[in-house]
């Protein structure tokens, strides 16, 4: 009996490298010369100077912060150190949205928040980074180190003399927790939970108590040696087996294609798999999360397999395929399409960041993703059979009828306009909604980043990750793609990009309400309060910055914002609300909800 990847019946149930190597690596001291560490005076020998001094090392050069009460001296000693600079954000939630955007452009981000109620706001945002697969370094502020082991109760608690309920809550989001509260490991503790994130390309929790961030110690009098981890290596026998299988199961295809998922990033394996889609000729394709990763002028590569809301004749050739690499997939309910996907294990080679399954049969460990393709493009057979087919079939879009004068823009012709601002100098952010769907027809010239989080689907994401993205590569100007609803959630972090002289363009899409919501299970409850939009971020300006806002509800008049936004405002936060029918969805969702909610109302198995 055929078994189907992401059925209703079997399945059960992540631009720039993130990371390091996903596990098992090892930190270790590089090897060096005689060391050239310089002693420091007391007033640098402290645990926060030594924190402040290991996040740039790691390659963090911003932190996105809340004050409170306790963490407002090891902030004084972050913002100490010359190298890092600190980004006050208006909410936790947000400074965590921020972390995670960093770190999709840098490779890893870092928050700082106070206890408890600042750790347990932003733990809606770690969490999210742990099912993105990325390392952001969540730093608290914690209790007076001798308030630990007493009967004392503390403010920012539960009322509880249990201190622990934070470090409870972080345990299952983050790959490390490093309680400090006392400077004897403080050292070993903070150097142990950076490599961890790093090496595990996972969020970690690090509390350090809020008297120990200016105490002198020893253990930091000397400037720190630079920490590395030590590359991971593939089992040379497992690598060998898992290719030598892989050949003969795709010699034997007559059309295999390829497909890329979201842990190509944390595998850091998007060029290997380019350079296999090379030396194969198999069309190239990606999974919705993984788009940007791979380029998508290669002259094979066919676009987005999303099962029904694929784009045009992708599916049709992946479907058909009678062998599939499937590259860091993850098949949930929504890349599924409520668990709808055609196809088959026993034609599946599923490679994760550190193992190969080779038609739902044989399984590799210890075989890298990136050795992996690598060795198998030096000895794979050339097959453009699927391609061949692909291009057959192969039927160009046609575009969208354009809008007469004064008639109520659209929003398949506003996506017409925004391809044509896409170059290698921008990214692309979309927040979960319909930005999902039209974002994903965009087509990325080399260059362009794109983001968005489909595993944790949290609206309100795109505001602080915009804010992180951006800080983190001032060089691209970053399109911000965000419903109404979802920007009602996190809007306040406009102001803190403002502050600090970003240029993004924002584009509010004001449809009335939570429409990916509508297109599942429509209800009252899905229409929200309108507001004034521009009003609003006028107000949050208030003559301070740059910032340019305007209301388009025409064609003309968004061609006339758009070239307003690219000349003469380019150096200006740009705020352009797109108010459009509350009906006027993309096709893709009008399809992908109503899978979704045939899974989501399945009735109970029969007991």
């Amino acid at each position: 009996m055929d078994t189907k990847i992401g059925s209703i019946d079997t399945c059960k149930p992540t631009t720039g490298d993130v990371g390091s190597p996903p596990s098992n690596a090892v930190a270790t001291i590089q090897d060096s010369a005689p060391t050239t560490a310089t002693s420091l005076d007391s007033s640098e020998a402290t645990l926060g100077r030594h924190l402040a001094r290991r996040l740039v090392q790691a390659g963090v050069t911003d932190i996105f912060s809340v004050p409170g009460d306790f963490n407002l001296t090891l902030l004084d000693h972050l913002i100490a150190e010359p190298e890092l600079n600190n980004i006050g954000c208006c909410n936790e939630l947000n400074a965590g949205y921020a972390a995670d955007g960093y770190a999709r452009s840098r490779g890893v981000g870092a928050c700082v928040v106070t206890f408890t109620v600042g750790g347990l706001s932003v733990l809606n945002a770690i969490a999210g980074a742990y099912s993105e697969n990325l390392p952001v370094i969540c730093i608290v502020g914690g209790p007076n180190s001798n308030d630990f082991g007493t009967n004392r109760i503390l403010h920012h608690t539960i009322g509880l003399p249990d201190f622990s309920q934070e470090l409870r809550c972080f345990q299952t989001v983050t790959c490390y927790q490093a309680v400090v509260n006392n400077l004897e490991d403080a050292h070993e503790q903070i150097d142990k939970a950076i490599s961890t994130a790093l090496k595990e390309s996972k969020p970690v929790y690090i509390s350090i108590s809020c008297n120990l961030a200016a105490t002198p110690h020893p253990t930091f009098a000397r400037d720190p040696v630079p920490f590395a981890l030590t590359p991971r290596m593939s089992n040379k026998m497992g690598l060998e087996a898992a290719v030598e299988a892989t050949l003969e199961f795709l010699n034997k295809a007559v059309k295999p294609v390829m497909v890329g998922g979201p842990k190509l990033r944390v595998a850091k394996a998007s060029d290997a798999f380019v350079e296999l889609a090379d030396a194969s000729g198999y069309p190239l394709a990606v999974m919705p999360s993984a788009k940007g990763f791979v380029p998508e002028n290669h002259p094979h590569f066919i676009g987005t397999y999303w099962g029904a809301v694929s784009t045009p004749f992708c599916s049709e050739i992946v479907e058909s395929a009678d062998a599939y690499i499937f590259a860091g997939p993850i098949f949930n309910d929504y890349s599924s399409v409520g668990y709808s996907l055609l196809l088959k294990k026993e034609k599946a080679i599923i490679v994760h960041p550190d193992r190969v399954v080779v038609a739902n049969g044989p399984t590799f460990g210890c075989v890298l993703m990136s050795d992996f393709f690598r060795e198998l493009a030096k000895r794979v057979k050339r097959n453009e059979t699927a391609y061949e087919n692909y291009h057959r079939i192969f039927v160009p879009e046609g575009k969208p009828l354009k809008c007469k004068p004064r008639e109520p823009l659209r929003v398949n012709a506003m996506f017409q306009h925004i391809q044509k601002m896409l170059s290698s100098e921008t990214a692309v952010i979309a927040e979960t909604g319909d930005s999902w769907f039209n974002c994903q027809k965009l087509k990325l010239p080399k260059g362009c980043g794109y983001e968005f989080q489909m595993q944790y689907g949290s609206i309100g994401w795109s505001v602080g990750a915009t804010l992180g993205y951006a800080q983190a590569s001032p060089e691209k100007r970053v399109l911000s793609f965000i419903g109404d609803g979802s920007f009602q959630v996190t809007a306040q972090d406009v102001s803190t990009m403002i502050r600090n002289g970003q240029k993004t363009i924002i584009f509010l899409i004001n449809n009335g309400g939570y429409t990916i919501e509508v297109e599942i299970h429509d209800g009252p409850y899905n229409v929200i309060k309108n507001w004034n939009y521009t009003g609003l971020v006028d107000a949050i300006h208030n003559g301070e910055g740059k910032c340019w806002t305007t209301k388009v509800r025409y064609e003309e008049e968004l061609v006339e914002a758009i070239k307003t936004a690219t000349t003469e405002k380019k150096d200006s936060l740009c705020f352009i609300e797109v108010i459009v029918h509350k009906d006027d969805t993309s096709k893709e969702l009008l399809e992908w909800g109503s899978r979704v909610a045939a899974a989501n109302g399945r009735p109970p198995n029969p007991q």
